[in-house]
């Protein structure tokens, strides 16, 4: 019998879901590549390698990632996964053909003109919603966008987290996730399906024909998906993955709650410290609305908004970083 028949997986996969867990406690912990590679002691492409499959999972790099992200074990039983497949099949794992940096077909270069993200809570559950005006500078056309989903319940407590959503994965039921390009709905592809971790390609097509992103044209793009607040965690960040002329963010809660927002900015060359200007706040009615915006960010940037709830009791609100 073969490894899908007796439910094990191949050593193919495991090296995937070892790149895979390294990628999301980085985007978790704010860190650029750079950064991470400089924490563990490596090369700054080294951590590129490894995430692109260039590189085969290593003993040394999931100890150092996993102390250097206190990532609760995670990395590390990923790389006990893929030894035991090895074992099991004998054979050493070829590299895994994943694409790094750019996603995109060559000749293609992708600069959001504008990326407008709000996140809407009405008590239990989180709504996501991504608006981004795309503008194809490059020679080909753009098919396909990668999105990422990344949850953490208790970022301060890596150990609990990890056997929370093992317990209590993410699904794509519950996600929901809708896409739409000037109207016209979008079809999509999971990448990667982690218990706290989605990277999803959205298609420039549907059923009823393609419209891809042409050389010279800009286009709005939107995606929504919702997480319930037992899975999703009181904080919001939003890479910089592509040339951003324009990023605002806003966080709707019910007035009741007595919300209280801050921020910070992680870069390639800094860690993470407070937002330049902070976020302001207006309230309508029920609901609280917090903006901030920021013009010219800079190319893998990272700005994370964390809030509290001051009249919510501390124990319904989870560990808190």
């Amino acid at each position: 019998m073969d490894a899908e028949q007796t439910g094990a997986i191949t050593v193919e996969q495991a090296a995937e879901a070892f790149a895979a867990e390294v990628s999301y406690w980085r985007e978790v912990r704010g860190l650029s590549k750079r950064a991470l590679a400089t924490a563990m002691g490596f090369d700054p492409s080294y951590v590129s390698h490894m995430e692109s499959g260039r590189h085969k999972p290593s003993e040394d790099f999931a100890r150092r990632a996993d102390e250097a992200m206190n990532a609760g074990k995670a990395i590390w039983r990923r790389w006990s996964d893929y030894e035991a497949a090895k074992t099991r099949t004998g054979v050493p794992a070829p590299p895994v053909p994943r694409r790094a940096e750019q996603p995109y077909a060559t000749g293609s270069t992708l600069v959001v003109e504008h990326d407008a993200a709000r996140l809407d809570y009405d008590g239990s559950r989180y709504r996501l919603t991504m608006r981004r005006r795309l503008r194809n500078t490059g020679t080909e056309p753009v098919t396909r966008y990668l999105i990422r989903i990344s949850v953490d319940r208790y970022p301060g407590d890596p150990e609990r987290s990890n056997a929370h959503y093992r317990e209590h994965p993410l699904t794509w039921d519950e996600l929901n996730l809708v896409a739409s390009c000037a109207g016209e709905g979008m079809r999509w592809e999971a990448k990667h399906d982690r218990d706290a971790f989605k990277e999803v390609w959205l298609l420039f097509e549907n059923e009823d024909g393609r419209f891809p992103l042409y050389p010279g044209e800009s286009v709005w793009i939107t995606y929504a998906y919702s997480v319930s607040d037992s899975k999703w965690g009181r904080w919001f960040q939003r890479a910089v993955r592509l040339p951003t002329e324009h990023l605002e963010v806003q966080l709707a809660f019910p007035s009741g709650l007595d919300p209280v927002v801050w921020g910070t900015e992680t870069s390639m060359t800094a860690e993470a410290t407070p937002l330049r200007s902070a976020a302001t706040r207006h309230d309508d009615g029920e609901i609280c609305l917090f903006s901030w915006s920021t013009s010219a960010p800079a190319l893998h940037a990272r700005y994370r908004l964390e809030w509290r709830f001051r009249a919510k009791p501390e124990q319904d609100q989870g560990e808190f970083r």
